[in-house]
């Protein structure tokens, strides 16, 4: 068989259910994303008003790019015309559930439960995609790589040992964690031709159109597992566009980071996501859901350490850091936006001051306060940057976005605030700690969420060991995870004004 013959088929089958518009050769804005494919043929019903749509992402002024290089790839996957329609097939359908079928209030986790499991009940609905040989390696896969990586803020292992359980009798949800599965392995072997998770993920789209409105907790996880899948090779422009899907879904479906049950767990899972979105933006956007709608209805931001610390669990205070520098992302976009462009948001003056002072206490009543499972068990003082080693996993990546919001925060910080001296001012003090909790800590789910941490930290940095150290821990994590992260290295190199030879790469890659 020819090794292409698999994706052309595949690539006739779909119909792309609305156009795909590309953009001028060379744009490599993220902003650019918020223009891509609003056209789409599904209207919302009559008497619905849409609780999202794509347009809430592209109002306003956008900002040229601030990256120096975005297009990258090392597989054909994210180009496959089989791939783009599924996408767009799926981004389609978010929207449609989203604009015309907005619940009144936020469902259950076993709504619909007898339902779904006498309509989907074993293998009934399912093509024989892959072999079961392929099935079994795959499942194996995610629960021993992928679920850890989903699960880090998650003491419960939902995505490892809840969700694996429930899709024995939902092949959406089946057919999806195989996907994301055969796609990390995909990644991590560099296979270029012939993709299992791509027929996967067009049969998870398949099986999940009939089934968006039964608003079941399911569909749900299975769309934020395909979302996942997109976001491992996605280019950096188009990071928010495959995001929007989702979002859509969460603020229609009032799902919300104290949501009960597998929605609390899904959530935040992919508004991980969300602020990776955020940070790749450098300043201009903030996360596409916004950090108020994070919080339990009724609620604003004064209520969020109040609520966060009623939870009294080490995973809802890590939850609290990716809260914290959303709100350090949404703050910064809004300084931003103002000060280049005029737009009139609260961030004058005072008003500027009194947002920046309050997350910059909130932010250091998360450190003073972290639980036990958060701290550190040690630290080696070594240059140029310091090891700092967690035992729990939303330990690791916590700490980090804790640095990170802190050095969005100093970057931003004018004169009228006065600070009293103390490391926790020092922008280069955080990012030596955010390079230092990479190094130390292996967790590949943790590696993955530190890709645009290190690219933040990173710049700050002068000196060529320090530029080389960093350069060897982004191309450790594409290796070992499969996470599309090397792009970040070429931004880098833009920020510091030259680039590493590649014998110093590859001399570094194997002292390692």
């Amino acid at each position: 068989m020819h090794p292409h013959s698999k994706r052309r088929r595949l690539a006739n089958d779909v119909q792309f259910p609305t156009a795909l518009h590309e953009g001028p050769s060379g744009l490599s804005s993220p902003q650019y994303a918020h223009t891509m494919n609003t056209d789409w043929s599904s209207k919302p019903q009559q008497g619905h008003a849409p609780a999202y749509t794509p347009s809430d992402s592209t109002d306003g002024p956008t900002f040229a790019s601030p990256l120096g290089n975005t297009g990258w790839g090392h597989d054909g996957f994210s180009h496959d015309p089989g791939f783009l329609a599924s996408q767009e097939e799926l981004r389609c359908m978010l929207f449609t559930i989203a604009q015309s079928a907005a619940p009144t209030r936020a469902p259950s986790p076993d709504e619909h439960e007898q339902d779904t499991e006498g309509s989907q009940g074993g293998d009934l609905h399912m093509r024989p995609v892959i072999s079961n040989a392929r099935r079994v390696q795959y499942l194996k896969n995610y629960v021993g790589q992928v679920a850890p990586w989903l699960d880090m803020f998650d003491s419960q292992c939902t995505f490892r040992v809840q969700i694996p359980a429930l899709a024995r009798t939902f092949p959406a949800l089946l057919n999806a964690i195989l996907a994301i599965s055969a796609r990390q392995m995909e990644r991590k072997e560099g296979t270029r031709e012939s993709f299992d998770s791509l027929e996967l993920y067009q049969e998870a789209i398949r099986l999940l159109s009939p089934l968006l409105e039964m608003r079941d907790s399911k569909v749900v996880a299975a769309c934020v597992l395909l979302c996942c899948l997109e976001m491992m090779s996605a280019r950096a422009q188009d990071w928010r566009k495959h995001l929007e899907g989702c979002t859509a879904l969460f603020e229609a479906f009032e799902i919300h980071g104290f949501s009960s049950g597998i929605l609390q767990a899904v959530f935040w899972c992919y508004v991980r996501m969300d602020l990776c979105g955020a940070l790749i933006s450098d300043g201009t956007e903030s996360t596409l859901l916004r950090p108020s709608k994070w919080l339990a209805p009724g609620c604003n931001d004064e209520d969020a350490a109040r609520l966060f610390h009623a939870a009294q669990s080490p995973d809802m205070h890590a939850n609290y850091a990716v809260y914290l520098c959303a709100r350090a992302c949404e703050l910064v976009s809004d300084r931003t936006q103002f000060v280049e462009l005029g737009v009139q948001n609260d961030c004058s003056g005072d008003t500027f001051h009194r947002r920046w002072l309050s997350i910059w206490e909130d932010l250091q009543q998360w450190i003073e306060n972290r639980p036990s499972e958060l701290l550190p068990v040690h630290t080696t003082h070594t240059k140029p940057f310091p090891h700092i080693l967690f035992l729990h996993w939303a330990a690791i990546s916590s700490n980090q976005l804790y640095h990170t919001a802190c050095i969005l925060l100093l970057n931003t910080m004018v004169k009228s605030i006065k600070l009293r001296p103390a490391p926790a001012v020092s922008a280069l003090w955080h990012a030596r700690r955010i390079c230092g909790i990479s190094l130390a800590n292996p967790h590949q789910g943790c590696l993955n969420n530190a890709i645009q941490p290190l690219w933040i930290a990173g710049r700050l940095f002068s000196h060529v060991s320090e530029h080389t150290i960093i350069i060897d821990i982004i191309r450790r994590i594409e290796a070992e995870t499969g996470w599309g992260a090397c792009w970040r290295i070429c931004d880098l190199e833009l920020a510091w004004g030259y680039k590493i030879p590649r014998r110093r790469r590859t001399s570094t890659r194997k002292k390692g």
